[in-house]
């Protein structure tokens, strides 16, 4: 039976996620708009991060817990549910400007399409944290955080999805500016987008605390819907937003991608 203070900590960590995606409106309290050059970056640096967590945490951990028999069909449910939750969106047409003209119906169905969309990055750091709680986990592969021992892979999960929405922040406010919204609204409506992580952070960690023995699954469904979020998502946000920079804006997103690296290399040695 798992502790109900461990589901607290694991949705606490997933709604620290959700609340990242608001420090992407904050620059607006200050400046009217966000240079591309940083955009580019910032989605340069989600992308490296999630690449490195996803091969040097999960995958790894996957592989330690069991066969990797498991870990493809993970990888592979994983792309999956990005490659549904992008038809879903994409099929709905979401624009940031329906969240400040919505009725309370139309705000349940924006909840119910950005949960499609966001849930993989709950399911990454609700997979993260299997650990929580075991014993078996040495004390060089935990951080105490008020009082709990808290698997690392599980910290720098939360740290990547975190850094990730922060540019998907700036890109829910942009909209919202233009059309007049407050700047206390548009952390609000950037940090609704977000809400589901948290609830599928809970629900992942829930299905992997279960059976250990499905752990690997679990694992490589959480790496395989990162690497495929980067690969279709971030990159190519990255590289529209820079279009209009030199070189489009290429030599900013490699930049970031190699700072996001070797950020998380020392995750490959805990």
């Amino acid at each position: 039976m798992v502790a109900i203070d461990n589901f607290v900590f694991v949705f606490v960590a997933g709604f620290v996620t959700a609340l990242a995606t608001g420090l992407g409106a904050l620059p607006f309290f200050v400046v009217d708009d966000i240079s591309d050059r940083v955009n580019v970056v910032l989605w340069g640096l989600a992308s490296g991060i999630m690449v490195s967590a996803s091969l040097f945490g999960l995958l790894l951990e996957g592989l330690a817990y069991g066969s990797r028999l498991w870990l493809v069909p993970g990888m592979l449910a994983g792309v999956v549910l990005v490659v549904v939750g992008h038809r879903v969106v994409s099929e709905s047409e979401m624009d940031p400007r329906q969240y400040a003209e919505a009725d309370f119906k139309k705000l349940v169905l924006i909840l119910g399409v950005l949960t499609v969309h966001s849930f993989p990055e709950g399911v990454a750091v609700g997979v993260a944290f299997a650990e929580l709680g075991l014993s078996s986990l040495a004390p060089g592969d935990t951080v105490v955080i008020l009082g709990y021992a808290a698997p690392i892979l599980g910290i720098f999960m939360t740290i990547a999805i975190s850094i990730h929405n922060i540019p998907e922040g700036v890109a829910i406010s942009i909209p919202l500016e233009a059309m007049g919204v407050s700047n206390l609204r548009k952390v609000w409506w950037a940090v609704f987008s977000s809400l589901p992580q948290p609830i599928g952070a809970v629900i992942a960690f829930y299905f992997v605390s279960l059976a250990k023995e499905f752990l690997p699954f679990g694992f490589g469904f959480a790496a395989g819907a990162m690497i495929y979020l980067v690969a279709t998502e971030f990159i190519p946000e990255g590289l529209e937003t820079g279009e209009g920079l030199p070189n489009g804006g290429r030599p900013e997103l490699v930049g970031g991608v190699l700072v996001g690296v070797l950020v998380m290399v020392p995750l490959a040695f805990v």
